[in-house]
């Protein structure tokens, strides 16, 4: 049986900070070759390396992801990000013929027709003006937000969801430098991926496979699913000094009754609490009780989790490799320890692993 509390932190309120000494966004930087980030998926996604860190004895060993059930002990709970990436990224043209890109980010209304967005160009697409997409979708933008972001109509007469399925293009990550294809439509999709809203994937769920979940069950580990719909926000590195004058932009969540109970009732019998992912870390602690308990709710997030942060629920955490400076580096290294991640990292690229959204994985244990 794993035991529990080998975090080493002991809970206190969700977001508190106590910073045995001072980071900057400086010390978030890491030497790095762009040729390690990955620009397409392994043929299998459980083909991807694993990076097995070990916070007890500061400890590294190269596996592969089939691996990972192997690591889990009966009675453990895996917490996976159940949320689907819509086709967001609309391009089409103004009338004079130029190109635009509007990228969706959440809905305004219940029918999915008004939305606040990202526009690019920024100060060409202002209120009163318009975009082709295709035939059958134009975009007309009605207002700016405090953000430079934009309030955006779809008109289609067809229905919205087969409006962005036809028009529609995978929102891939800025750094993954092609043009989308069918396979991202596809890859760039968890396979248990079930309620549609985040424009980009919860990328450490990338690399599981029904065989591998199965091996998992087998293991007799519990599986519970939360919803965090993920925002353009996750690629915004931190550009100010002191991380803690970050906004982090708020994400939509949702915790059932049935997932809270499965992950309590794996903390009553001395189960540890695995989370896939950032996105489910950040859910699970902002939904946890000072005792670690969670609780059913929905609402939005913009909890920020650094070095200094005490997780109350989270025992183990499987994620990709971060780019610098980013919020989800931050958190990794607020879990792992600030200097057994720089050590990870050091290892990771002096092996050649495959970075980023399409890239290996770690695992902190």
């Amino acid at each position: 049986m794993a035991e529990r509390g080998s975090t080493g932190h002991s809970p206190i309120a969700s977001g508190e900070l106590d910073e045995p000494r001072r980071l900057t966004s400086r010390d978030f930087d890491y030497p790095f070759d762009e040729k390690l980030i990955a620009q397409r998926p392994l043929p299998d996604r459980d083909a991807s390396r694993l990076l097995v860190v070990r916070r007890a004895e500061g400890a590294l060993a190269d596996r592969v992801f089939t691996d990972l059930p192997d690591l889990m002990s009966p009675g453990d709970v895996l917490v996976l990000n159940d949320t689907r990436v819509f086709p967001a990224r609309l391009v089409g043209r103004k009338p004079t013929g130029a190109a635009a890109e509007i990228l969706l980010i959440e809905p305004l209304d219940a029918e999915g027709r008004r939305w606040r967005a990202m526009v690019r160009p920024g100060g060409k697409l202002k209120p009163g003006r318009r975009v082709e997409v295709g035939e059958a979708l134009r975009v007309e933008i009605e207002d700016s937000t405090e953000a430079g972001g934009r309030i955006v109509r779809l008109v289609t007469d067809l229905p919205i969801p087969t409006a962005l399925e036809r028009y529609g293009h995978v929102p891939l990550p800025p750094y993954v430098r092609r043009p989308d294809d069918e396979t991202d439509r596809a890859r760039y999709q968890t396979i248990y991926a079930d309620e549609s809203g985040s424009v980009a994937a919860p990328t450490a769920g990338l690399h599981f496979t029904r065989p591998v979940l199965d091996a998992i069950e087998a293991r007799g580990v519990d599986v519970a699913r939360l919803t965090l719909h993920v925002g353009p926000g996750t690629f915004r590195p931190v550009e100010c000094e002191d991380p803690a004058e970050h906004e982090l932009e708020a994400e939509r969540y949702r915790v059932t009754e049935a997932a809270a109970e499965r992950i309590n009732d794996a903390r009553r019998r001395g189960g540890a609490v695995w989370a896939a992912g950032t996105t489910s870390v950040r859910m699970l602690e902002t939904v946890a009780r000072p005792d670690g308990t969670v609780v059913a709710t929905a609402g939005k997030t913009d909890l920020f989790i650094r070095p200094g942060y005490r997780f109350r629920t989270v025992d183990r955490l499987i994620t990709n490799f971060h780019l610098p400076r980013s919020t989800l580096l931050m958190l990794v290294a607020a879990f792992a320890g600030y200097d057994l991640t720089r050590t990870a990292y050091r290892h990771a690229v002096d092996r050649r692993y495959r970075f980023y959204s399409y890239g290996d994985s770690m695992v902190v244990l």
